[in-house]
């Protein structure tokens, strides 16, 4: 499985970006797809989630702001009103098994990660 995410860029706060995560390969034995994102010293995080099989999950800090949408071969992650938190380099991922959708280490497949930078 490929993945490959676009859409970051630089923006100021309360502004708008739409993330896309395009997924080539075996993907029609996956579980479901994630976004997560990483900022400097920090871990990589839970954003959101896609399960083929219905629904949507939201970490806290994106619950009402950002929206997960999409299909086994593109994902979106549309993200509004945003904050100066949420600076990050953001990962789309595969999940095969369904193991745990928040946690990263359960995730098989990752995309090259694309940079989101929010200005005060």
């Amino acid at each position: 499985v490929q993945l490959q995410a676009c859409g970051g860029g630089l923006v100021q706060a309360g502004g708008s970006l739409r993330l896309s995560c395009a997924a080539s390969g075996r993907t029609l034995s996956s579980y479901g797809m994630g976004w997560f994102r990483q900022s400097p010293g920090k871990e990589r995080e839970f954003v959101a989630a896609i399960p083929w099989s219905g629904g949507t999950y939201y970490a806290d800090s994106v619950k009402g702001r950002f929206t997960i949408s999409g299909d086994i071969t593109t994902v979106y992650l549309q993200m509004n009103s945003l904050k100066p938190e949420d600076t990050a380099v953001y990962y789309c991922a595969v999940d095969r098994y369904g193991l745990g959708l928040f946690t990263a280490k359960t995730y098989d497949y990752w995309g090259q990660g694309t940079q989101v930078t929010v200005s005060s």
